[in-house]
């Protein structure tokens, strides 16, 4: 038996004042009031799901990609000793789709977070169709964030600027208090 996901839609009127900024054609994705956070096509909708929260192109099953986010609250401790592109590596080891090709793994050491990930190349059993996966992960102090973006071969062109917005713009641990008002700024 699948469980129902708890879900709250609520829409929120920002103030007049408010600090979200995102460039032209996005919007600013925020997952519990800025544990997660990150730009992404303003027109794309959001479907939540059991493990995660998904944006899509268009409405499911009309969609020709998929990005999902979805973190964990991880103890308090020191994890420079798992270093994020050896998780990845053994995520994409673990995964049961017909891969055809690694990507080399990417790794981004930001002031504000440390990132990693990596694109692999499969073949859709359903679809018959070459398709792409990219698997990151972002983690800060004691957030870690799980990014997978899912798209066809054909798309790959259109999608790569989607891919680096997410990537230049994903900060974890920013909360805020009034999300109608965005950050405070000092």
């Amino acid at each position: 038996m699948e469980r129902k996901v708890r879900w709250r839609k609520q829409t929120l009127r920002l103030k007049d004042n408010h600090t979200w900024k995102a460039p032209p054609g996005y919007n600013v994705f925020v997952l519990d009031r800025g544990a997660v956070r990150f730009n992404f096509p303003k027109d794309w909708v959001t479907v939540p799901a059991s493990d995660c929260v998904a944006l899509y192109d268009r409405r499911p099953p009309n969609d020709n990609c998929r990005l999902a986010v979805s973190y964990l609250r991880l103890p308090p401790m020191d994890w420079t000793g798992l270093p994020l592109d050896e998780l990845i590596a053994s995520v994409i080891e673990g995964d049961q789709r017909r891969i055809l090709a690694r990507g080399d793994i990417i790794k981004a050491d930001r002031a504000d977070l440390e990132l990693a990930w990596r694109e692999i190349r499969f073949q859709d059993p359903s679809e018959n169709c070459e398709a792409f996966s990219r698997i990151a992960l972002a983690r800060w102090a004691n957030l870690q964030a799980l990014i997978t973006f899912d798209f066809w071969a054909r798309d790959a062109a259109w999608l790569e600027s989607v891919w680096d917005e997410v990537m230049r713009t994903v900060e974890l641990g920013r909360f805020v208090s009034d999300p109608t008002a965005g950050d405070t700024l000092h």
